[in-house]
């Protein structure tokens, strides 16, 4: 008779570690950058965190508006400062102020990726309207927001 404790035992260890991959995730964390004297030195329109159970020192972090203006999409890579504090990242408005925006940062720390969406305007961003996964947003995503 076979003892079914030695399928029980793998497949313990298989979810245990699944369990760790995932403990925690890496994410991003954008907030108003009033509070960051650093931020509003560099005329942050907001504050990019890299959190989560990642060395935050490793984090990379990109971002690019995508935008419709005049019934034509348009995306203009955007520059991303690093703050002072590993992890922590400031980003000024460098998209026009006609038009329809999203803003899509995409974060990578140790082979993780995140990304976030946000909407954007001439007012500034609407942190409200942020997005994030633990994955890129496709662009049928990216287009949805953009035009809802």
């Amino acid at each position: 008779m076979r003892d079914g404790s030695a399928i029980r035992i793998p497949g313990a260890a298989v979810l245990a570690l699944a369990g760790q991959l995932w403990a925690g995730g890496f994410y991003l964390s954008v907030e108003n950058p009033g509070a960051s004297p650093e931020a509003r030195k560099v005329g942050a329109a907001l504050t990019i965190k890299a959190v989560g159970c990642h060395d935050p020192a490793n984090a990379k972090v990109t971002a690019q508006a995508i935008g419709m203006v005049n019934g034509e999409l348009r995306t203009i890579p955007l520059k991303v400062t690093a703050m002072s504090e590993p992890g922590v990242f400031a980003l000024a408005r460098q998209w026009p102020s006609e038009g329809r925006w999203v803003i899509q940062l995409l974060g990578h720390n140790d082979g993780v990726v995140t990304s976030s969406l946000l909407r954007a305007g001439p007012a500034g961003v609407d942190l409200k309207s942020w997005r994030g996964e633990m994955r890129e947003f496709t662009a049928a995503e990216i287009e949805d927001m953009l035009r809802n």
